[in-house]
């Protein structure tokens, strides 16, 4: 679990030790909720959290946390909450996207089809929704909001935008329902089964908002400017599937705006055929050099800077400024 304070390098040693001991607890009891007797979903419901993972989501209910009492056991049941729904939800993407790897290894979907895939989500769903009932029923209805996000967070990004809508409002508001909603409800479910109170809770809940949306904008460029190697997923599935980003949304605005024969040769090349993989990295190279994936950062970034404001409503403590430098390394980063 050391990775997952590898953004944190100025953290209070004390606060660490709590971090760490408390992610190694989550991650026991990851292996215990999804213990099952059937041998093909004990192998299925693996799959994704044997790949690893940063477990940033865990990571903020124990930072949250550290505000009150963090070795409390509903925190662990908290942080393990977040990731199993967390991993729930990447069985069903990677089926939606038709994402070929995930984490360095094949997609579930590649290995055993996407029927399998998507019970094996739904099963971890149930085993989150478990936890959720443990730990009382506020919880529970957060964790039902956070479900409902989810789901539609991912039918707006597969029906698009109406017609009339703004595509860049409704891409964000797909970013705040898919990974926000999720990073917001760690850092307020950590701060309410610790203890720490609403009043913290409240800003963590608003906190995550900001920086969740931050930190996928900075997928959507790593996404087109890492390997394979180093992120865990091919560069170019999204574009493949046809799958809006910021800088093809950024892309497609200049070519309506301020038309040039290279802006109109990447958008040929977004709405044309990319089965072909020569094609794709063409396309990917393309992009790499286009203006859009720094406007994309600068975007990411201005939403970072948001999300340390409102954490300085919090008191000044270790937790909050290995916050914000959490925060920071969200849009910072290699994967």
């Amino acid at each position: 679990m050391e990775s997952a304070l590898s953004s944190l390098p100025d953290v209070d040693d004390e606060l660490a030790g709590a971090v760490l001991s408390g992610l190694a607890r989550v991650e026991k009891r990851l292996t215990d909720a999804v213990a099952v007797s059937d041998d093909m979903m004990s192998w299925t419901s693996r799959h994704l959290m044997d790949a690893g993972g940063k477990r940033l989501r865990p990571l903020v209910v124990l930072l949250a946390a550290s505000m009150g009492d963090i070795e409390d056991d509903a925190v662990i049941d908290a942080g393990t909450l977040v990731e199993l729904t967390h991993l729930a939800s990447l069985y069903h993407d990677d089926v939606m996207d038709s994402a070929p790897t995930r984490r360095g290894t094949a997609s579930a979907h590649e290995v055993w089809g996407n029927s399998v895939a998507i019970l094996t989500g739904d099963f971890l769903f149930a085993r989150a929704s478990a936890l959720s009932a443990k730990l009382g029923a506020d919880i529970v209805a957060l964790h039902a909001h956070t479900f409902e996000r989810l789901c539609l967070g991912q039918l707006h990004e597969t029906v698009g935008p109406a017609d009339d809508a703004d595509p860049f409002e409704h891409y964000l508001s797909v970013l705040s329902d898919k990974t926000a909603s999720l990073l917001s409800v760690a850092g307020e479910i950590g701060a309410l089964t610790s203890g720490a109170g609403d009043e913290v809770a409240s800003i963590m809940r608003a906190y995550g908002e900001k920086a969740g949306v931050a930190f996928q904008l900075a997928d959507d460029v790593l996404d087109l400017r890492s390997d394979s190697q180093t992120s865990g997923k091919n560069p170019g599935t999204d574009l493949r599937e046809g799958v809006p980003t910021m800088p093809t949304l950024l892309i497609r605005r200049r070519l309506q705006e301020n038309p040039d024969a290279r802006t109109r040769d990447i958008v040929d090349r977004l709405d044309g055929d990319l089965s072909d993989d020569d094609d794709l990295a063409a396309l990917v190279s393309l992009l790499r050099e286009d203006p859009s994936l720094e406007t994309t950062l600068d975007m990411a970034h201005a939403l970072v800077g948001e999300a340390i404001e409102i954490l300085g409503a919090l008191p000044d403590v270790p937790a909050r400024r290995a916050l914000i430098d959490f925060t920071r390394g969200l849009v910072d980063r290699d994967t």
